[in-house]
C-alpha cells in the first residue's frame, strides 16, 4: 500500500481560511496606527512642557533665579506658550499649538485636530 505523503486539498484550503479570518479581525488594529502616533506625540509634548514647568517651579522654589531657564520665565498667570523657552530646544516643535494659561496648558497637533493633552504645570504665586 502506498504511503500518504503532503496535505490534501481540503486541509489546505481549511488552513487558508482560518488564515483569513485572522488577518480580517487583526486587520483594523493596525489600520489606525498613524492616529496613534500623532496622539503619543502630543502627549510626548505635553509630558516635555509639564518637565519644563516642573523644572521651573523646582528651581524658583529653590531661589535660583539667576539661572538663566528660571530666571526668563514668570511663574504666576504666564501663558504656556511662553514655557517653550525653558524645553529643551527652548521651542515647541513646528505644528502644535499651545494654549491656555498655567496651571493647565493645552497642546494639539495643528495636522490632526482630534490630537490634544493637557499638560498640568505647577506655578508659584
Amino acid at each position: 500500500m502506498k504511503k500518504q505523503q503532503g496535505f490534501t486539498l481540503i486541509e489546505l484550503i481549511v488552513v487558508i481560511v482560518i488564515l483569513g479570518i485572522l488577518a480580517a479581525t487583526a486587520l483594523p488594529k493596525f489600520v489606525d496606527l498613524s492616529t496613534d502616533a500623532k496622539m503619543a506625540a502630543v502627549k510626548g509634548v505635553a509630558g516635555g512642557l509639564a518637565s519644563a514647568g516642573v523644572v521651573n517651579y523646582g528651581a524658583r522654589s529653590l531661589g535660583a533665579s539667576s539661572t538663566a531657564y528660571a530666571s526668563t520665565i514668570a511663574t504666576s498667570g504666564v501663558l504656556c506658550a511662553n514655557l517653550g523657552a525653558i524645553m529643551q530646544g527652548g521651542a515647541f516643535p513646528a505644528g502644535y499649538t499651545i494654549g491656555g494659561t498655567v496651571p493647565n496648558c493645552t497642546v494639539s497637533d495643528n495636522s490632526l485636530a482630534a490630537a490634544s493633552a493637557t499638560a498640568t504645570v505647577p506655578a508659584i504665586n
